[in-house]
């Protein structure tokens, strides 16, 4: 009975390996990835999924960006190519098993910003979930092993400081946006954040020395960008603030609090006409609010 038992474990054992691997055969797919310029790249994940049988496995390029699939079934795959700091791509080959295959070869586009791969989306999420609870111990030690596991990541700094950010520890703060500075020197995103470690330090005028260093185009959030123009104009620096808030109300013509700051400063920079364009726009857009009632005021005043 004991015999009978092992020998219907083993069979049923034996059907799993093979239905777990259908799509293993006697063929081998090989390529390279390399960046625009032709520059090997490593580490780039190869997904390979066998059409067919709906499964499929993952393989890495080498330091030359090669990358070889053993061992495969002939039909059809989907190949996917992720690394993070570059564009995706996906493409559908018809692979051979007992023929020699042609080697593939897949150039990735370099984009800025991170591109969250399927690898870290889900943790990424956790430590985000973390952080949006106020467990900033928690959420940073998810980061951390993130970055651990990938250091291409290195973005993710930011969200590093920014729980020492909350915590009020500017200082490392500072050290892990710095983070973001050694692979990308001209990150916005980063200087920014340096400069508000030093503005909540009360160092304003080293806040200022980073924010003089941000090309005021690269940053893409409006939000952002009105809180610098804010530090700026709280600190009566009207020329400065006024570049930040017609940038933001460029990336956000319905961002009501950058067209009230702006008409603002123009007032405060004696621009009349422009305050009252401003004024007018905002009111476009918020007619019936009590800072409309005093837009309604300066407009009244400015028209005399």
């Amino acid at each position: 009975m004991k015999r009978a038992l092992v020998i219907v474990l083993a069979i049923f054992f034996t059907i799993g390996l093979v239905y777990s691997q259908v799509y293993k055969g006697k063929g081998r797919a090989f390529g390279v990835v390399t960046d625009e310029e032709g520059n090997p790249l490593e580490g780039v994940t190869v997904k390979l999924f066998y059409v067919k049988e709906q499964q499929g496995f993952s393989v890495k390029t080498d330091k030359d960006g090669k990358w070889i699939a053993s061992w495969i079934r002939g039909g059809q795959w989907y190949i996917d190519f992720e690394k993070i700091g570059y564009a995706p791509k996906k493409i559908t080959v018809e692979l051979q098993e007992f023929q020699k295959n042609p080697e593939i070869k897949i150039a990735l586009k370099k984009i800025e910003g991170l591109v969250v791969t399927d690898e870290i989306k889900e943790k990424l999420e956790a430590g985000n979930k973390l952080f949006e609870e106020q467990k900033y111990d928690e959420a940073r030690a998810v980061y951390e092993k993130i970055l651990a596991d990938n250091p291409d990541a290195y973005p993710i700094w930011k969200n590093v400081g920014n729980c020492y950010f909350a915590q009020e520890k500017y200082d490392l703060a500072e050290q892990a946006y710095l983070k973001i500075l050694e692979k990308d020197p001209n990150n916005a995103d980063a200087l920014v954040s340096i400069g508000n470690t030093y503005q909540n330090r009360g160092q304003t005028e080293k806040a200022f020395e980073w924010y003089g260093k941000v090309d005021i185009d690269k940053i893409t959030d409006p939000v952002v960008i009105y809180n610098v123009g804010t530090i700026y104009y709280n600190s009566g620096q009207f020329k400065e603030a006024l570049a930040y808030y017609q940038k933001a109300v460029e990336r956000d013509k319905t961002f009501t609090d950058a067209l009230y700051q702006l008409g603002l400063t123009y007032l405060n920079l004696q621009k009349n006409q422009e305050a009252i364009e401003t004024f007018e726009q905002y009111l476009k857009i918020d007619p019936d609010s009590q800072r409309a009632a005093q837009v309604r005021a300066f407009l009244s005043y400015l028209k005399k």
